[in-house]
């Protein structure tokens, strides 16, 4: 049950003028700042003591600061398709969660260390909290809702053998969690479309309002039953179809219309010292690992294989 989705009427999170907040790195100082719309100046920053900049320029930090960070695993039908060969994965929704240290900004670096073989991307949407959230229906969760940003839920496949149960590793490592490049309000969210690029080429592209299977505002309403949500907290919102693994030299962007569009680069790290001592479990390249990262090619669109296997070559053009 959808609970009124699709909707009949928008919240008002969703509803115009449409308002873009980011927080920029200047001069070793972080500044917010709100995106000005129209005019002249219409893309430029203007940061909340009146300077105007170009946010181009500048370092982009995450545009939140969350107590946590929960994550939803499958809410797109063609995801629930791809991997469980079915419309809806399971009858109410599961989740597990990344520490905050996992959060990037726009235009970071995304480490790959050198004894993972398969790091992931998984272009999402993130819900920010607004203010304390506990014990809410449905249909006023949307008012705990600050507004939403494009993500990045990227994944270290190579620990779920060991980690599937609550995705730490998985999930949680450092710089696994790019964010922004600012928080939107003001956009009809089930209008917009996501797209993954790697590269430069369409990897992942779905219709938020055709494939949604359950709304931000379920999910808070769920979640908020036992789990008092607080101001700058994140909820990501799955990803669709074809997730599959990227190179170091690779640049992986998230885009949603109305949204923006969100990029990082994939870093070669060395493998962790203590991983030459032995120490924990060792990532592994099982069926199980290969499963999830390799995903199941029969059952998505030829145009996503095609431009994930051509995008392998155009890393150093990008």
């Amino acid at each position: 049950m959808n609970f009124d989705f699709p909707l009949e009427e928008l919240p008002a999170v969703m509803r115009g003028p449409r308002v873009e907040r980011r927080r920029l790195l200047i001069g070793g100082s972080a500044f917010w700042g709100t995106i000005i719309e129209n005019g002249a100046d219409a893309g430029q920053l203007r940061l909340d003591d009146g300077r105007v900049v170009d946010p181009h320029l500048h370092a982009h930090l995450p545009p939140v600061n969350p107590s946590k960070i929960i994550a939803i695993h499958i809410s797109y039908s063609s995801r629930s398709f791809e991997t469980r060969n079915k419309p809806k994965p399971t009858e109410t929704p599961t989740y597990f969660t990344k520490p905050p240290t996992a959060l990037n900004g726009h235009g970071g670096q995304i480490l790959k260390p050198a004894d993972v073989k398969y790091l992931n991307y998984e272009g999402e949407y993130a819900v920010v909290i607004s203010k304390t959230c506990r014990n809410v229906l449905p249909d006023e969760a949307w008012d705990y809702i600050e507004g939403f940003c494009p993500a990045l839920d990227m994944g270290l496949q190579d620990f779920r053998d060991t980690d599937q149960g609550s995705m730490l590793r998985v999930k949680g490592a450092d710089t696994l969690l790019p964010i922004g490049p600012g928080i939107v309000r003001g956009v009809d969210l089930f209008a917009q479309t996501l797209r993954t690029y790697r590269n430069g080429l369409v990897v992942q592209e779905a219709h938020i309002g055709d494939e949604t299977i359950w709304g931000p505002h379920y999910v808070i309403a769920d979640l908020a039953r036992h789990i008092t949500l607080v101001a700058g907290d994140v909820i990501l919102m799955g990803t669709p179809c074809h997730s599959r693994s990227v190179d170091p030299g690779d640049l992986v962007e998230c885009e949603i219309t109305g949204l923006g569009r969100l990029a990082g680069r994939v870093t070669a790290i060395d493998a962790p010292r203590a991983a030459a001592l032995g120490v924990g479990h060792a990532p592994t390249d099982s069926a199980e690992v290969r499963r999830v990262a390799l995903g199941f090619d029969e059952r998505v669109p030829e145009r996503f294989k095609d431009n994930y296997r051509r995008a392998a070559a155009l890393k150093d053009q990008a």
